[in-house]
């Protein structure tokens, strides 16, 4: 008989991973990691194996996912959607294949691996072939109506192929492929909000909210992984041949699953998964392991809430806990004060990491972050580490909300925050250091002026040693000047200034985007340098002028005119002008047209391309950069781990495109790769 110590954490548990599942299946804010949620559940699994009388009908180890929100209407599932139960070794996983294996009197006659998508559960009924019916999971019985908002997903077909049947229930994961998450947040950085946390979230909430318009606008993608309820379609002997068939209907099938023979086989997809966790466009937190045969399935049957048939390996955790020892701030190019979080040393996402990006004083204030709070941290790949939330059972006592300094510690001025803004500003200009040493690297980055060996370190070595004050100062350096740096020869030094003269004749756009003006980042610039021709033409336009052009509004012809007002910014440009940089594009009879009429996708990682001069390079010609493939599409631009729109292309018959056709293609046109020159 249990205690009453374990009768009561087993209640404790019980609420608390309740509380968990809402928070992240319905508001998508979860404040645990996964590892943390899965160790609560292990510890209330344990208790109820050892005291089956601890067992409760609502208890989360009999449930599915969570109860639904208030803001779709319910609908109730045909057929229950499962949970998976998981593991986190090989040696769980091989005790998962031996429970099976005794239940089927021998090891299953071949597995179906499949990555384990980080993204929202999903039910999609299709009638006679047409979407009739979008659902999320929601308890597994019942779900919420998000018909809407799936309709409003490019990749989620609205009609089959032939030999639809009748009727058709598929499940998958709706998820934002990581190349869109990554383009998404440039935006919010261009018009100055906050970055998303990560893709799932995003992808849920993307999904979750009552503007299909806005569903739409997010680049959302759908792996389906799983037959549902069906009515006329063919019989199959293995859910491999069951996924085959809904990939010819045209639904998006996972090119990464496979069917492998033996649990050493499974184990190597497994290592796969994990040796290349962050090559795909598209995040994973497991494997999936499927007995193929279906008999063999409905032979293993199901518990409460999970298939024996199927497992979910989980990858190690990407989110850990550690403390927040101090809150600092930078200044940024414009003057933006974002505050950062130094933490004690954390072991996550494959790095050691030791601060982590606030964002703002409101998005803090918000999270509830204080010094000394013991601190979720998540990172995954190559993304900048966020502090999630604080964890408030551990908070110290006497641990104060955290303001923003009223003078900038780098130059004494004062810190101001506009109204109706949620970043505050020092408002030093080029006499603030760390404002001076963001702009100036700001402006010669890869998607600005694109000055090779202009980076952090040299622009560090330049200001010390008193060579720049502002960016005009680039481009009149001397030689002599720059021979008296440390560690410099006449190799560097011709080098760096044969870069700076070659960014002299950058397109309009490419300057107007190195002036760092707010709310006018690289897609503006092009509107704008498009429109007007050159710089002073730009300058001089009124707002009613400015508004008349598609995608600018009044916030970005009022900051374009608080900018031109500052007069150390007319100043500059007329210093540039002096110091020889163009200020004008080319008049459109003597530019360049190689591309013209051209629609291309970019996916992956290019060698000697970031995305942005990648772009750059297309629209220069003439031509144009959409954001996802469809059959207008002329070619897909693949780099390393091209994903989803690699799929999709291969799938529409677009053309695929690696580097070196790439730049054959900038080079010498359409022609030099054998693709049609249309448009969107």
């Amino acid at each position: 008989m249990a205690g009453a110590e374990d009768t009561r954490r087993a209640a404790e548990l019980r609420a608390a991973i309740t509380d968990h599942n809402y928070r992240y299946h319905v508001l998508v804010e979860p404040i645990v990691t996964d590892a943390e949620y899965d160790a609560l559940a292990r510890e209330l699994i344990a208790l109820e194996e050892k005291y089956p009388e601890l067992v409760t009908p609502d208890s989360p180890t009999q449930q599915v996912g969570s109860r639904t929100g208030d803001v779709f209407a319910p609908i109730r599932h045909v057929e229950r959607l499962m949970s998976l139960d998981n593991v986190d070794s090989l040696e769980a996983l091989e005790s998962w294949r031996d429970r099976l294996a005794r239940v089927l009197d021998g090891e299953p006659d071949g597995y179906m691996c499949e990555m384990k998508i980080d993204g929202l559960a999903v039910s999609l009924t299709y009638q006679s072939g047409v979407l009739v019916q979008g659902a999320t999971r929601g308890d597994g019985t019942v779900g919420e109506d998000i018909t809407a908002n799936v309709r409003a997903i490019g990749d989620i077909p609205r009609a089959l192929g032939a030999g639809a049947p009748t009727v058709l229930e598929v499940r998958g994961e709706i998820f934002m492929p990581v190349s869109a998450f990554a383009e998404l947040n440039r935006r919010q950085a261009e018009l100055g909000e906050k970055p998303y946390v990560n893709p799932r979230n995003t992808a849920a909430g993307s999904v979750r909210q009552k503007d299909p318009d806005k569903t739409g606008e997010r680049q959302l993608s759908i792996w389906v992984y799983q037959l549902g309820h069906v009515e006329g379609a063919p019989t199959f002997a293995r859910h491999s041949e069951a996924m085959q068939w809904l990939g010819e209907l045209g639904l998006p099938i996972n090119p990464d699953s496979r069917r492998v023979d033996g649990i050493d086989a499974v184990e190597a997809y497994v290592q796969d998964a994990l040796d290349h966790r962050h090559d795909r466009d598209y995040e994973i937190d497991g494997v999936v392991v499927k007995a193929d045969v279906l008999t063999e399935q409905a032979a293993a049957g199901f518990t409460a809430k999970s298939p024996r048939w199927a497992i979910a390996y989980k990858l190690p955790p990407e989110e850990k806990t550690t403390i927040l020892k101090d809150i600092l701030i930078n200044v940024g190019r414009t003057g933006a004060v974002t505050p950062y979080a130094e933490l004690e040393p954390v072991f996550v996402g494959g790095v050691t990491v030791t601060s982590a990006t606030l964002h703002n004083e409101g998005e803090l204030q918000r999270k509830d972050l204080r010094i000394g709070d013991t601190v979720i941290v998540r990172r995954a790949g190559d993304v900048i580490p966020e502090v999630v939330g604080p964890v408030l059972d551990r908070r110290p006592s006497g641990a104060e909300m955290w303001h923003m300094p009223a003078k900038c510690p780098f130059s004494g001025h004062p810190i101001v925050l506009a109204e109706g803004e949620a970043k505050a500003r020092c408002t030093g200009g080029f006499a603030c250091p760390s404002q001076l040493r963001e702009y100036l690297f700001h402006f010669a980055s890869r998607g600005a002026m694109d000055i090779e060996g202009l980076g952090y370190k040299t622009v560090d070595a330049l200001l010390s040693n008193d060579l720049i004050t502002d960016p005009a100062d680039i481009f009149t350096l001397e030689p002599a000047g720059l021979l008296e740096l440390e560690g410099w020869g006449e190799i560097s030094v011709n080098n760096l200034l044969a870069a700076i003269e070659g960014a002299k004749d950058r397109p309009l756009a490419r300057l107007l985007t190195a002036l760092g003006i707010r709310m006018i980042g690289g897609t503006v610039a092009e509107t704008l340098a498009r429109h007007f021709g050159s710089l002073e033409a730009i300058l001089a336009a009124t707002p009613e002028k400015l508004e008349e052009i598609d995608g600018i509004g009044p916030e970005i012809s009022r900051s374009l005119a608080d900018w031109i007002g500052e007069g150390d910014n007319r100043r500059l440009v007329d210093r540039l002008a002096a110091a020889g940089v163009r200020l004008a594009d080319p008049d459109p009879e003597e530019r360049d047209t190689t591309l013209v009429g051209l629609s291309v996708v970019i996916t992956g990682t290019l060698q000697d391309f970031s995305r942005d001069t990648a772009k750059a390079a297309v629209v220069e010609r003439g031509g144009k950069v959409t954001g996802s493939v469809s059959g207008k599409t002329a070619a897909l631009i693949a780099g390393e781990g091209g994903g989803s729109k690699l799929a999709k292309a291969e799938s529409l018959g677009v053309p695929v495109l690696g580097e070196a056709e790439f730049k054959l293609l900038l080079a010498d046109g359409p022609d030099a790769v054998g693709i049609l020159n249309g448009s969107d």
